[in-house]
């Protein structure tokens, strides 16, 4: 077996097995994620209008405060959705490479990884850079603020 000893070539088909079925349960809860109410798309859709907390028209200082604050909280929570679910996504290509090998995954799925793995690196660095106080490093790509990162 390529200098593996039988016994380690066992543990390793006990392994492909569990994260074979590691992986079919992360594919099983991004269904039921993304089914749910806590996908992005249903936080997203979740927004109240201004007019909800004060009258059209009328000056209510505490009331814009709130609903400032409410923007503020639902885009982070919209953020974070999004985030779980590349996690999770991301958690079951590798959990199939780990059991096919890395080198039997399709180019299209090597792609996603990588994209996956680039866009929460991008997220997480523009909040450490928000956390500081810091503005976003100017783009020297000549491309257009969109969806990026093949996501």
């Amino acid at each position: 077996m390529g200098g593996v000893s039988a016994a380690t070539a066992a543990d390793l088909k006990v392994g492909a097995g569990v994260l074979k079925s590691f992986k079919q349960r992360v594919d099983k809860l991004l269904t039921e994620f993304e089914g749910s109410d806590g996908s992005s798309s249903k936080v997203g859709n979740q927004v109240i209008q201004p007019t909800s907390l004060r009258g059209a028209g009328t000056s209510f200082p505490e009331a814009d405060g709130l609903y400032q604050q409410y923007n503020v909280v639902h885009e982070r929570l919209t953020s974070l959705s999004k985030t779980l679910s590349l996690q999770i996504e991301a958690m079951g290509i590798a959990a199939h490479g780990a059991e096919v090998g890395y080198d039997k995954l399709e180019d299209e799925q090597r792609r996603r990884f990588w994209a996956i793995q680039a866009k929460i690196q991008h997220d997480e660095q523009a909040a450490e850079r928000e956390k500081a106080g810091k503005p976003a490093p100017p783009r020297n790509d000549k491309k257009h603020a969109g969806g990026g990162f093949g996501l």
